[in-house]
């Protein structure tokens, strides 16, 4: 069986074992999405989980149908033909996933909006450094400012090539996600959210000029109103050297708070 556009299938079984254990899922609803083949799948409900499982290649979810008819039969596994970025998802406690690298990002924003109590998930490693990335460093980015805000992220595990087939020509790691409340107060999380994707679509501008682009997302008012008002300090900065609370300051002022 070829893998779907780039998902590489996990089949070190000591990681599966691994990966599947981090957290307790027993007696927990859990998310798997792009279950591949079922490897992690079968681990998870090994350990006592009640597993969804999101899949959107068709052969895949045949295969599975087959392989675990007896664990949908009795109601400890749901599999959803789909497309895990847009298809409804039931409710779920946790996510345990190996994500397909090219909607890794689009992916993870979906679950921090849909809400969890823990995820543990494969990210390619460069992916997942981003995402831990610190303001002023040269991998931070709009991954980086969204989910730290909105979540802690702890690296767990690094794997090889070799763990996956077809091999990667990249290194993954597996990483807790634990969602929390924003450090800073946000007035309005979908002016936050634009706040940093319009700095960061102009990341080599300063904040004043990148602001001034963002006349898609804010009214031009809004815009001059809140470069009247910032520090001239913090509007000379590119949005890669600002914190948390800096962006959290911008978006309250556009939003009128």
């Amino acid at each position: 069986m070829s893998a779907p556009r780039d998902q590489h299938f996990l089949v070190d079984r000591r990681a599966v074992g691994k990966i599947a254990g981090f957290v307790d899922v027993s007696g927990r609803r859990v998310l798997e999405i792009g279950p591949g083949e079922g490897i992690l799948t079968r681990a998870l409900l090994d350990r006592g989980a009640e597993v969804i499982a999101v899949e959107i290649d068709p052969a895949l979810v045949e295969e599975l149908e087959i392989a675990f008819a007896d664990e949908i039969g009795e109601g400890r596994l749901e599999i959803i033909h789909g497309d895990a970025k847009k298809v409804d998802i039931p409710p779920f406690e946790i996510a345990v996933a190996n994500l397909p690298y090219s909607v890794s990002s689009k992916i993870t924003f979906r679950l921090l909006e849909i809400g969890f109590e823990v995820a543990v998930l494969m990210y390619q490693k460069e992916f997942a450094r981003r995402m831990i990335a610190p303001p002023g460093t040269p991998n931070v980015g709009r991954l980086s400012v969204m989910v730290q805000t909105y979540a802690s992220v702890k690296p767990l595990l690094d794997l090889g090539p070799g763990s996956f087939r077809p091999q990667p020509q990249v290194r993954s790691w597996v990483v807790r996600i634990t969602p929390h409340e924003p450090p800073y107060p946000i007035t309005d999380r979908e002016v936050y959210a634009d706040v940093v994707r319009v700095l960061f679509s102009h990341r080599r501008k300063t904040v004043r000029k990148g602001l001034r682009t963002g006349k898609d997302a804010f009214a031009r008012e809004a815009i001059e109103r809140t470069i009247a008002e910032l520090p001239d300090d913090l509007l000379r900065r590119r949005p890669e050297d600002l914190t948390l609370e800096e962006f959290a300051l911008i978006a309250n002022m556009l939003a009128g708070s």
